[in-house]
């Protein structure tokens, strides 16, 4: 969450925030008040528990009528104490649920704007020009037998599906081929759960009372998570970790779940959008003034990841108005899609800074051995999505599709062929 002392200090970076996101700015006015009102309350409960400290050594020595008196003034001060705590929580209670719904401050650099207004940083590799007509990545995926849309409707509903034969075996190569890289750049390998409390999913960003992407398990209280990034931001909650060992870098592997809400008609063909698949997450720990660094560093294993499936794409700088939550940068990695004509999401790097340790109380020891907050970032190595950019891209004119070179150890096949 925002930290109070900057909000104090410089609440008009707040506002410049909320603006670039196109949320509402008055929001900091509402928290300077209640900040204010908090602290004094806060003073007042503590002046007179103080009073009421001294008062109760001075009526062990006094006699008669003193006594009485300063007896009467300990029951009016009881009283008083007991109401200024209440006030004082009720205040900071007031805080908190405010606190919480406010996003990350946006990073300076970020483009503003809305969805349409991001920047593109850099295009990489050329589209292919094809001499026949390519078949989309449903149709090939068909024909390889490797995509089973049918039946995951008749078994789950619609936006499921069966990865079978080749498909499976270009999923788990993909996912293991984005392990092995981030194990060798130093990653510590996770394997993580993916139901999740819901002080987990709302320390992470996500409010679960009015995300309806979120799918959840009244009866316990639990949440599916549509990214890893939700389990690895809370490994380390309430935990203070040594400075020395920073930063530390998790991927995890897991399945994830969205429910995809308002986005009825929209890519309803094949497995862009779809209700479940699985993901290699990169999450990183680090100090905040090395959070941009970080960041960096995360879209250049991305952009490793995409040169090893030989497929054209570009980077963009996502615009403020279209940031999550946690996010204060974002960087998307969009891959070319033939059959479209259009670039499409494949990864994304998030820099968090320190929005999510302090929901999270996850702190470091500094050299003085000082608790202080770190800052959180999160990236895609791989998903599955990526077989569609894959699957279109390395296309036959007979329905094949050539693995990439440095996936075929992986999937065991240097051509995926049609089955008979």
């Amino acid at each position: 969450m925002i930290d109070l002392r900057t909000l104090r200090e410089d609440p008009d970076r707040l506002r410049a925030s909320q603006r670039a996101r196109g949320a509402d700015d008055s929001v900091v006015d509402t928290l300077l008040d209640l900040d204010e009102r908090r602290r004094s309350a806060l003073t007042s409960f503590e002046s007179l528990r103080a009073e009421q400290k001294s008062l109760g050594k001075t009526v062990s020595r006094a006699q008669g009528e003193e006594k009485a008196a300063l007896l009467q003034r300990a029951k009016e001060l009881s009283t008083q104490v007991k109401t200024a705590e209440v006030e004082a929580e009720k205040l900071a209670a007031e805080l908190e649920a405010v606190l919480e719904a406010v996003p990350n401050l946006v990073d300076e650099d970020a483009p503003h704007g809305g969805e349409d207004d991001y920047v593109v940083l850099e295009e990489v590799g050329e589209k292919r020009v094809f001499d026949f007509e390519p078949k989309d990545h449903l149709e090939l995926g068909e024909l390889l037998g490797a995509i089973d849309m049918e039946r995951g409707a008749k078994v789950s509903g619609s936006r499921f599906f069966f990865l079978r034969g080749v498909g499976a075996r270009l999923q788990l190569g993909l996912l293991n081929m984005a392990m092995q890289q981030a194990i060798e750049a130093g990653f510590i390998p996770m394997i993580t759960p993916v139901l999740v409390k819901p002080e987990t999913m709302q320390g992470t960003g996500f409010h679960v009372a009015h995300d309806k992407e979120i799918y959840h398990l009244p009866e316990d209280d639990l949440y599916l998570v549509g990214t890893s990034e939700v389990s690895l931001a809370g490994y380390h909650a309430d935990e203070i970790l040594d400075g020395a060992s920073l930063p530390i870098r998790y991927a995890g592997w897991s399945s994830c779940f969205r429910r995809e809400a308002g986005s009825y008609g929209k890519d309803t063909r094949g497995i862009i959008r779809v209700h479940q698949f699985d993901k290699v997450e990169m999450f990183s720990y680090c100090r905040p003034e090395e959070a941009r660094e970080e960041h960096q560093r995360l879209l250049a294993w991305e952009k490793e990841m995409l040169a090893k499936i030989e497929v054209p794409y570009r980077i963009i700088d996502t615009a403020a108005g279209d940031l999550g939550t946690s996010a204060a940068r974002k960087f998307d990695c969009e891959a070319w899609i033939p059959t479209q004509g259009r670039y499409r999401e494949l990864s994304s790097t998030s820099n968090c800074t320190e929005f999510q340790a302090r929901r999270l109380a996850v702190r470091y020891r500094d050299k003085d051995g000082k608790p202080q907050h770190l800052a959180t970032l999160n990236g895609t190595l791989a998903t599955t999505r990526w077989i569609v950019a894959i699957l279109e891209n390395h296309q036959q004119a007979d329905g094949s599709v050539v693995v990439p070179q440095a996936l075929r150890p992986y999937v065991g096949l240097d051509v995926l062929e049609p089955v008979k």
